[in-house]
């Protein structure tokens, strides 16, 4: 996901996908040390969507603060 999409979500929306890319990012390591993986790559992918989506969280928890 690009930073401008994660940017028009919605506070809640957010917290709901950073707890289902945790999720995810768990099942895949699980495969990883079970040598089922199918996409190699994908795990950087997730961990990167990952940070971008907490710290855009974070700024507007920021704004919110401030106002």
């Amino acid at each position: 996901m690009k930073a401008t999409e994660i940017r028009e979500l919605t506070v809640d929306d957010l917290r709901g996908r950073v707890k289902d890319l945790e999720d995810q990012i768990f099942r895949f390591r699980i495969q990883k040390s079970m040598g089922q993986l199918e996409a190699p790559g994908k795990g950087r992918d997730l961990r990167r969507d990952l940070a971008r989506m907490n710290t855009i969280l974070r700024e507007k928890e920021l704004q919110a603060a401030a106002k």
